[in-house]
């Protein structure tokens, strides 16, 4: 029995029956005749010892053959990249020790010839007008199109919100780093809404790849809003390491469920820096999201700068002289941060007080 399906792989072959595609095409016209099919993709060794009777064909995909041989009895075998239809009006032997909860002689039988050879299986359903995808062991139902739409728009909505509350975590994150009064629950909360933003996003391009067509909009909205914000999670990680030294990884926050990740004191774990104890333990950072934001500064002076003063409060501190001792930077560069700098700060206390 192969190994469970991947996402990606998941996604690929969803891509392949997506709106727009031949091979959906040829099945919508399928399930408009009301006959239903059973469509094998990929001809391989182990697809033919589970395959008896039929008729060899190998010819070019077309929608309209595929309705067509979808009259017969028996199920149709297509190439795997769905190029070409090798045989029509095969019967599907599986071996039926591999377990299965379906209960129509199809989708029983999809189930258990994708098990068993690793490829994918169509069922359509002509009495239900439903198309299912098995993959070994896995089980999608396509939804219709103006369902994965919806779905797709609500995400999209919801991750405009998130981004909206996102930049407004960070400005007051901003403020509080240039106060000094950062704590570890601080950072738990940016965090926890990058992750968040992150779940939205790939859920967001799940749907559009079973739109197809149909989903350039939606992506379009995703790629706008999810914009900037690993960018964002890059900078977090360099400006707060935790007391361990290692780096923390926001990435190992998508090991946590939905509800632990409501959970501050899990995620601080996660991350690093303990439990409910450690919460309101004061932060400092070490200033490369502060100066990510001085045009005209290279990333690679901000991490020289950062080597050499240690964090961004004593960056504050340091006067032209002190900037010069630091290697590649000049007199102009020099004026060019103290501004940049000064401006930060300005700005900060300036949306403190509004």
């Amino acid at each position: 029995m192969e190994s469970p399906v991947d996402t990606e792989t998941l996604h690929r072959h969803l891509a392949m029956l997506a709106p727009g595609t031949a091979l959906r095409d040829g099945i919508d016209r399928i399930l408009s005749g009301r006959t239903g099919a059973l469509i094998v993709l990929g001809n391989t060794r182990q697809v033919e010892q589970v395959s008896t009777g039929g008729f060899q064909i190998d010819v070019s995909f077309v929608p309209t053959k595929l309705r067509e041989l979808a009259k017969m009895d028996g199920a149709i075998v297509l190439s795997g990249d769905a190029e070409r239809i090798i045989t029509a009006g095969v019967h599907l032997m599986p071996d039926a020790g591999f377990p299965t909860e379906e209960t129509g002689t199809r989708h029983r039988t999809a189930d258990r010839v994708s098990q068993q050879t690793g490829k994918p299986v169509i069922s359509v359903s002509a009495a239900l007008s439903t198309i299912t995808l098995f993959l070994r062991g896995t089980r999608r139902v396509l939804e219709r199109s103006e369902v994965l739409l919806g779905r797709a728009n609500l995400a999209v909505q919801t991750m405009e919100r998130y981004r909206t509350r996102l930049f407004e975590q960070t400005d007051r994150l901003s403020g509080l780093e240039i106060r000094d009064q950062v704590t570890v629950k601080d950072v738990v909360g940016l965090a926890q809404r990058l992750e968040m933003i992150r779940r939205l996003d790939a859920e967001t391009i799940g749907y559009v790849i079973e739109l197809g067509t149909l989903g350039r909009l939606p992506d379009l909205q995703r790629q706008e809003l999810s914009a900037g914000t690993t960018e964002i999670g890059q900078l977090l990680v360099m400006d707060y390491p935790p007391p361990g030294g290692e780096s923390p990884s926001l990435e190992s926050l998508a090991a946590l469920t939905d509800a632990e990740l409501l959970e501050p004191q899990l995620i601080a774990r996660t991350l690093g820096f303990g439990g409910n104890e450690h919460l309101d333990a004061k932060l400092r950072t070490k200033g490369h999201r502060q100066l990510a934001q001085i045009t005209r500064l290279p990333a690679a002076y901000s991490t020289r700068l950062i080597d050499h003063f240690g964090d961004l409060q004593h960056l504050f501190a340091a006067s032209i002289t002190d900037l010069l001792q630091v290697e590649g930077i000049g007199e102009n560069r020099a004026n060019l941060i103290r501004d940049g700098l000064a401006r930060i700060a300005e700005a900060s206390y300036s949306d403190a007080a509004d």
